[in-house]
């Protein structure tokens, strides 16, 4: 069996490679299996860009969707 433990950061769809620190959020969907969880990754660190983490802008963005 093998298995692959490739992460891909949700918000800027690129990989996630060791070392670098990472946020999982579980995520439920019943239409997708069931009642298992899948999870979606982020990346937890920022870039050389001012603006944050992967993480932080999903946040952000969800915060402001909600407003």
């Amino acid at each position: 069996m093998i298995v692959c433990c490739a992460k891909q950061c949700e918000y800027c769809r690129s990989s996630i490679v060791s070392g670098q620190r990472w946020v999982r959020k579980k995520i439920y969907d019943p239409t997708l299996n069931g009642r298992d969880p899948s999870y979606h990754y982020y990346h937890a660190e920022p870039f050389a860009a001012p603006e944050g983490s992967c993480w932080e802008k999903h946040e952000m963005e969800r915060a402001a969707y909600a407003a």
